[in-house]
Formats: structure tokens, C-alpha cells, sequence
């Protein structure tokens, strides 16, 4: 049977349906500035992974994870976030966002200093703010 956790709004989901409830938040507002040209419903975990961490951080609390990026061929790409749970389960809603030959380094535990993430409130509080509808009104069905 699949643990269900509840979250603050009083709902109760398995990570499971949590993932599938914020992936459903996304768009290409809530996709970061440098990969909006390559963002899709297809595709549409690129550009998520500050926002999806920090929501997720939010709901879940525990810890945020970030690592380096880099191409095939070394170059670097940019950067990756995703959560570490207290209970040492690590959770990345976007790791599918990477192209074959991607390579995510490893993890880093990050301090969360800020609120919200600095460069890309606008887009972490439009997910934030979806997430939080979707929940309410999953709460109310």
C-alpha cells in the first residue's frame, strides 16, 4: 500500500499523486527565462526544477539539493534543484527535463536563505500559488 502524507491544506496524497498534481501546474510561466524557448507540454519539466524544489520544500519541508550541469562535452549547462526529505528520500520531479549526455553532478545540500528563490519569484509564486489551488480544490472534492 502506498503512504499517503498529508499536507498542510488538510489533503492527503501519495508523492506520487503530489508529483502528478504540481507537474500538472506547470507551464511556460512558470519555466525559467533560459529555457523557455525549449519548454513544451511535451516537454514540460524543463525549466521547473527552482520552483518545483522550493514548492515542494514548502509542503514537504526537509532539504533543498542543487548540483551542476554539464553537456556532453563539459560545458556547463547550469544548475538543478530538487529536495531531500528528513526521511533521506530524495525527490526530483524534473530530472527527466535532461537530454541524453546531460550529466547532473553531485548534490549539494542548500540553505534555503531566502522566502522565495532569488532570481525567479515571479515563477516560483505563480507555481506556488497553482499548486495551492489545485490542493484546495482536490481538498474540496
Amino acid at each position: 500500500m502506498t503512504q499517503r502524507i498529508e499536507l498542510p491544506t488538510g489533503t492527503r496524497l501519495t508523492l506520487a499523486e503530489l508529483g502528478d498534481l504540481i507537474a500538472g501546474c506547470w507551464s511556460h510561466e512558470t519555466c525559467d527565462e533560459t529555457d523557455a524557448a525549449k519548454w513544451s507540454k511535451d516537454r514540460a519539466s524543463i525549466g521547473q526544477c527552482t520552483s518545483t524544489a522550493y514548492v515542494l520544500n514548502d509542503l514537504l519541508g526537509g532539504k533543498l539539493l542543487g548540483a551542476e550541469v554539464t553537456m556532453p562535452d563539459g560545458l556547463p549547462q547550469g544548475h538543478h534543484y530538487w529536495n531531500l526529505l528528513d526521511s533521506g528520500l530524495e525527490i526530483d520531479l524534473t530530472l527527466d527535463q535532461f537530454q541524453s549526455g546531460e550529466i547532473v553532478g553531485p548534490p549539494m545540500v542548500l540553505e534555503r536563505i531566502f522566502d522565495v528563490p532569488e532570481p525567479g519569484a515571479e515563477r516560483y509564486l505563480e507555481l506556488r500559488r497553482r499548486v495551492e489551488a489545485a490542493l484546495q480544490a482536490k481538498a474540496s472534492s
